[in-house]
C-alpha cells in the first residue's frame, strides 16, 4: 500500500485556518512574518523532520505543499533542510480553497493501485515515531477487510505527548486523545479520489469506521507561539522533561532536547501583544 504524508508549510490557503483574515494579503503578511517563520522553521527542523529521516519504513512519500508566493529565502531554506530526505515531494500552489489544492496535491502523487491508499497528515510543527510508517501498514493490513463495505476508514494512533520547545529544552505532558491530527490516517479505496484533507479529523467518526490504536507512543504535539488552534487560549500545564525522558524523547521520535535548545536560542518569545 502506498503511504502518502502530506504537509502545509505555512501554504496561503483560502480557508483551512482557524484564525481568519480578512484578505489574502493579511493571511501571507501573517504567515510570512519573519518572528513566526523562524520559529516554524526551528519547529520544523527539530520536531517533523528527524523522524522522516529515520523511519523504520522508509518506503512513503512526503509531500510539502507551499505557497507560490513563499519568499525566496524561506524557499531556499526549505529546499536545504529537505534535500537529504528521498521521500519529500515538494509542491508549490498559487492561494486557493484548502481542500480542492489539497486533494489535488495528494491525488497528483498517488500511484495508480489496486491496494487502498494510506494517507496522514503532519503538521509542520509535529512529530510522528520512527516507527509510525511500519505501524500504520501492519495497521491497515489487519483491517483492510472494513473496506470491502466501506470506502474508506481512519487509523488513529490516539497516544503521545504534547510538548512546548525553547531555549531550555522541551516542557511536556502525556496525551491520550482521539482524533488529532498527528499520527491519525485515512485508509482510502483505490478508486476514491478523496483524500485524508477532505474531512476534518475531529469528526471523521461520523463519516466512516474508526480504529484506535493506543499503546505506544506515537505523536508529538507541539504547543508553540503560532499554534493555529491554541491562539488566544492560556498555555496548558507542562513539565520540563527529565533526562530519562529526553533519552524517550530521542529513541522514540528522534528529537534531540540539546539540539531543541539550540534551534531555539535565536528564536525568542513573543508576546502576546505583537500577535
Amino acid at each position: 500500500m502506498q503511504v502518502i504524508g502530506l504537509c502545509r508549510f505555512s501554504y496561503p490557503a483560502l480557508g483551512g485556518f482557524q484564525i481568519e483574515h480578512d484578505s489574502i494579503e493579511q493571511r501571507r503578511a501573517f504567515l510570512y512574518a519573519p518572528a513566526r517563520m523562524e520559529e516554524r522553521f526551528a519547529l520544523f527542523e527539530g520536531f517533523t523532520l528527524p523522524a522522516l529521516r529515520a523511519q523504520t519504513d522508509p518506503d512513503f512519500t512526503f509531500l510539502i505543499v507551499i505557497g507560490d508566493d513563499l519568499p525566496a529565502p524561506y524557499r531556499a531554506r526549505l529546499d536545504a533542510l529537505t534535500r537529504d530526505i528521498a521521500q519529500v515531494v515538494i509542491q508549490s500552489h498559487a492561494p486557493g480553497r484548502h481542500r480542492d489544492v489539497m486533494q489535488q496535491a495528494i491525488n497528483s502523487v498517488r500511484i495508480p493501485s489496486a491496494e487502498p491508499s494510506l494517507q496522514f497528515r503532519l503538521d509542520d510543527d509535529d512529530a510522528v515515531s520512527l516507527s509510525y510508517i511500519e505501524a500504520l501498514r501492519y495497521a491497515a493490513r489487519e483491517h483492510h477487510k472494513l473496506l470491502r463495505d466501506e470506502r474508506h476508514i481512519a487509523i488513529d494512533f490516539n497516544q503521545g505527548f504534547l510538548a512546548r520547545p525553547s531555549m531550555n529544552g522541551i516542557e511536556a505532558a502525556p496525551s491520550r486523545a482521539r482524533f488529532m491530527t498527528a499520527a491519525l490516517a485515512l485508509m482510502i479505496k483505490p478508486e476514491v479520489p478523496l483524500t485524508v484533507m477532505n474531512f476534518s479529523h475531529s469528526r471523521l467518526q461520523r463519516f466512516m469506521p474508526c480504529v484506535i490504536m493506543g499503546g505506544s507512543d506515537m505523536y508529538v504535539r507541539s504547543h508553540n507561539t503560532f499554534n493555529d488552534s491554541r491562539m488566544g487560549k492560556r498555555p496548558m500545564e507542562m513539565a520540563p522533561l527529565s533526562a530519562e525522558q529526553e533519552a524517550h524523547f530521542k529513541q522514540t521520535f528522534a528529537i534531540d532536547a540539546d539540539e531543541i535548545r539550540r534551534l531555539f536560542r535565536d528564536v525568542p518569545p513573543v508576546e502576546d501583544s505583537a500577535l
